[in-house]
């Protein structure tokens, strides 16, 4: 039986903005709670609200930045539902007249290129949060209350828990490119909802579509995504069929979990907010705002391929974040070589960022320091175990690699006259493994070599060392 599965993903981005969407509170996270409010974020009577310029700016450079029609003409709706944390008892939203309509963002799959489009791009408010006590207390924290929002919606056109993934890393790494969020999903700054529902291809039925609510991690909503298919082909199979439902993903029982009836649109009772006023956006103001968009990751990569040399998979991945293509390029000043470098930032320091769970941006190494290290290694000076001896040094201790190298005495042994003497000694103690080398034992070379860095600590130019033991084996 072929079932397709259908995923649109709606994802709630809060902007890096200074202040609140609609008054001049500080948009800020964590703080003393219920310090960052006022009476227009607190829903007081008569607090009006004033539209952030800001916040209207970066919600334009997202629907720029996803290809998406800008509209020329702001309004804003109230959406009408009740939730303790939302005080007005309505949301500041967009209903029928997005800021953005349309757009998209191609991903990469294995058989090519993959377009996903965007329904739409709104701009609205946070709600506040609650806190929830063992005892059973729920208290009410209003900081995040009147937090400028954009929530882009996708159309169904995600097929698979992976590329939804994949779709979800692109979309932050834009996001954080164009510098509108810091997406960080820990503290709730991009948050995500999916809806689903599976059709069969055979019989030509369709599930009812699934929402599964606030999924704050990538790892999460992959799991909502392959539990939910799961699910709804199995129901299909017995002949039934899911309910328009709203539910949660529970990380303990590895489940999604009801809450509560789909709500529809007629549910909210939208209404046109009338203490804002529409806003026009002058076509010089939009230009202004295209202008001063910087690089995109996918731009950055085609650049990086033609500019550097670099294979697509590389490419990807040091374009993966715009801090760790900065980190690229300023180290390559000092390097110029993008092949060499490419592959210990790949390799090395990629690695032991994520053992050590940081991003690029918390790294204590210095371009320059990283490139003062690679030429090291490059020009003989340690070698390349040596150097990822250092490169270790260097993250626990912050330290430039020629300090570290001085003070535990690391300068490779490439003095001809020295390994001669070296060399000579481990022959002499090994007589067995220079006839087990000419009896076509290729591994005994081997063994020597570990003999000689045994004896020199790993100092000694292997390149140097190798070269002479084929010529001093010869001549015994």
């Amino acid at each position: 039986m072929g079932y397709k599965t259908l995923v649109g993903l709606e994802i709630h981005v809060e902007l890096m903005t200074k202040n609140k969407i609609f008054c001049n509170c500080k948009n800020e996270f964590g703080g003393e709670v219920n310090t960052h409010v006022c009476p227009v974020c607190l829903g007081l009577p008569g607090a009006l609200p004033v539209m952030d310029k800001e916040a209207l700016e970066f919600g334009i450079r997202a629907g720029l930045a996803f290809n998406s029609e800008i509209e020329k003409e702001v309004r804003t709706d109230r959406k009408n539902y009740f939730y303790p944390d939302l005080t007005k008892g309505y949301q500041i939203s967009q209903a029928d007249l997005p800021l953005c309509k349309g757009g998209h963002l191609d991903i990469e799959l294995e058989d090519g290129v993959k377009r996903i489009n965007l329904e739409r791009i709104h701009i609205e408010e946070d709600t506040g949060k609650q806190l929830h006590t063992e005892d059973g207390t729920s208290l009410l924290d209003f900081n995040r209350c009147g937090v400028p929002l954009i929530e882009i919606v996708t159309k169904p056109d995600i097929n698979s828990a992976e590329e939804a993934r994949l779709f979800l890393e692109k979309l932050r790494s834009t996001l954080k490119y164009i510098g509108i969020s810091d997406v960080r999903m820990e503290e709730g700054s991009l948050r995500c909802d999916v809806n689903i529902n599976v059709v069969d291809d055979e019989k030509k039925i369709k599930s009812k579509i699934t929402e599964v609510k606030n999924l704050n991690s990538f790892r999460s909503a992959v799991k909502a995504i392959e539990t939910e298919e799961k699910r709804h082909m199995e129901l299909l199979d017995k002949g039934e069929n899911t309910d328009n439902e709203t539910r949660r993903w529970d990380e303990n029982l590895n489940e999604t979990v009801i809450m509560r009836r789909k709500f529809g649109a007629s549910d909210y009772r939208f209404a046109n907010e009338g203490d804002l006023p529409s806003i026009k956006i002058e076509d010089s103001w939009l230009e202004e705002i295209r202008n001063n968009l910087p690089e995109l990751p996918h731009e950055k990569k085609v650049r990086f391929i033609s500019e550097y040399s670099l294979g697509q998979y590389e490419a990807e991945v040091l374009t993966g974040s715009k801090e760790l293509a900065a980190f690229f390029e300023e180290t390559y000043k000092y390097v110029n070589d993008s092949k060499l470098l490419s592959n210990w930032i790949m390799g090395d320091v990629l690695r032991r960022l994520k053992e050590e769970d940081m991003e690029i941006e918390a790294l204590h190494i210095q371009p320059k320091d990283l490139a003062d290290l690679i030429l090291l290694v490059k020009d003989g000076k340690i070698n390349n175990n040596t150097g990822k001896k250092v490169l270790k040094d260097m993250f626990d201790s912050g330290d430039s690699p020629e300090k570290i190298v001085k003070e535990q005495g690391l300068i490779q042994i490439s003095d001809e006259g020295a390994l001669e003497e070296i060399v000579e000694k481990i022959l002499d103690a090994n007589p067995q493994s220079i006839e087990d080398f000419k009896n076509g034992k290729d591994r005994a070379i081997g063994f020597l070599m570990g003999q000689i860095m045994k004896e020199t600590k790993g100092k000694a130019n292997p390149q140097m060392v190798n070269k002479m033991l084929l010529a001093k084996i010869n001549l015994r």
